[in-house]
């Protein structure tokens, strides 16, 4: 029973790889934090149907007890030393299932963090004409450029010459 554990724990062992493999890959995704999960609840529920073996086996591989002669006590420890390296396993695996989780969200948070310095940039491109249009949206009577013949095309050659030097400063550095 205990050597079907060991069997149990390598396909979980096979599983967390692939999991982690995904989770390191370019096809990341979202969803993998369901995986993951999944795979803590298939460890979890191994754990319960191991944990009750490990008192009844530690006492029947090193204390004498009448229905357990002393030449079937080697076998019990044997057993006994099967179920502690599933033990560890499952520890282990807890641990690193933790690791994958937390490395996971990581790459989550520089995901956002990516997307939310893009939505800046963009919004600092777009802030530059926002801003000076509402300065002349606001009707002053004495602003120089109202009555010079190209006093319009002069504000829109700076606010088209701002927007494309802070398009390109932040294309330059990785921003967009």
């Amino acid at each position: 029973m205990v050597d079907d554990y060991l069997a149990v724990a390598d396909a979980v062992q096979t599983d967390i790889d692939a999991a982690e493999a995904h989770v390191f890959s370019e096809h990341a995704g979202r969803g993998d934090a369901g995986r993951i999960y999944q795979l803590k609840r298939e460890l979890l529920e191994l754990k319960r149907a191991v944990a009750p073996l490990d008192r009844p086996l530690h006492a029947l591989a090193t204390k004498p007890l009448p229905p357990v002669g002393p030449d079937i006590q080697p076998y019990f420890r044997d057993v006994a030393g099967h179920l502690a390296r599933v033990t560890e396993q499952i520890a282990s695996f807890d641990a690193l299932l933790d690791s994958i989780l937390q490395a996971h969200l990581a790459q989550v948070t520089v995901a956002q963090n990516e997307d939310m310095r893009k939505i800046t940039a963009w919004a600092a491109v777009i802030a530059v004409p926002t801003m000076v249009c509402g300065v002349y949206g606001m009707n002053f009577d004495h602003m120089p450029e109202l009555r010079w013949a190209y006093g319009y095309f002069l504000v829109l050659g700076v606010i088209a010459t701002a927007c494309l030097l802070l398009h390109r400063s932040f294309r330059r550095n990785g921003w967009l």
